[in-house]
């Protein structure tokens, strides 16, 4: 293996030295998780942005005083943990990823369904972000953002009296629905959550819409809860939001036979 003298260099980055990170040599014995932790560290704090090209492979070899097959290694490492993308070409190299919700997302479903969380945990979890972030629709929203939301909860309740029900359609509706409502809030962390938690899995709301009975409640709950936002009730849009999820709670019931607080599976998007 090529080794290049161990050496401690600042990056230089865009011909700027304001804020680069000095990467210290690779600690012997564990070279690679070393300058994988380092470089993830740099990209956590911003040295690095989405887009910007990582140095090199040979200068980091200079940075890290460590050889090719590290460097590779560490980039394979940051690669799948989604953090960088490697390009080839004259003009390629790695690249640091935007953050992917998607990927976010399928993680967090994973986690849910590997530790068994307790269907009745999941509920009161989104209860208390969706209620959250209805308090901060009704303040933050603008008034063409309300009277969309409503505008969209209105044809939400077509899609159901159709003879021939669509469940993909319904189903993006709903998720295009809790998506606007997050926009609302005007609080990136609050969408990014709720777009994670639609893509990834639905806390059962899905349920809701495999039976007739629930679905017609459901859609118009959601028309109830889009009214009272447009018109700034937030009392009454919290209790209609309280309602939905008392529904679920009773559809899952119903649907299992068996009181929440026992492991159930609860259906993802792809399902």
């Amino acid at each position: 293996m090529d080794i290049v003298k161990t050496m401690v260099v600042p990056l230089q980055k865009n011909q700027d030295m304001a804020d680069k990170p000095v990467f210290k040599p690779a600690q012997p014995g564990r070279a690679v998780e070393d300058v994988s932790l380092q470089i993830e560290a740099a990209i956590m704090g911003g040295a690095f942005r989405p887009g910007d090209k990582l140095p090199s492979e040979r200068e980091l070899q200079v940075h890290f005083g460590t050889g090719r097959g590290v460097i590779r290694e560490a980039l394979r490492i940051l690669k799948q943990k989604d953090l960088v993308e490697v390009k080839k070409g004259s003009k390629g190299g790695a690249f640091v990823k935007e953050a992917d919700v998607a990927n976010a997302s399928a993680s967090l479903a994973l986690f849910l369904k590997q530790k068994q969380i307790d269907p009745e945990q999941l509920i009161v979890f989104r209860e208390s972000i969706d209620k959250t972030i209805t308090m901060l629709a009704i303040a933050q929203g603008s008034t063409e953002e309300k009277n969309l939301l409503y505008e969209k909860s209105l044809e939400f309740t077509s899609l159901v009296s159709a003879e021939d029900v669509n469940m993909d359609h319904i189903g993006e509706t709903d998720r295009e629905l809790n998506t606007l409502l997050a926009q609302m809030s005007k609080n990136p962390l609050f969408v990014w959550i709720m777009q994670a938690i639609q893509l990834g899995f639905s806390s059962y709301d899905y349920a809701l819409y495999e039976e007739e009975h629930y679905r017609k409640l459901t859609v118009n709950n959601w028309r109830d809860t889009a009214r009272e936002i447009k018109n700034g009730e937030i009392m009454k849009a919290l209790s209609y939001i309280g309602y939905h999820y008392s529904l679920l709670r009773k559809c899952i019931n119903d649907k299992h036979g068996e009181p929440l607080g026992k492991e159930i599976r609860f259906l993802t998007v792809e399902e």
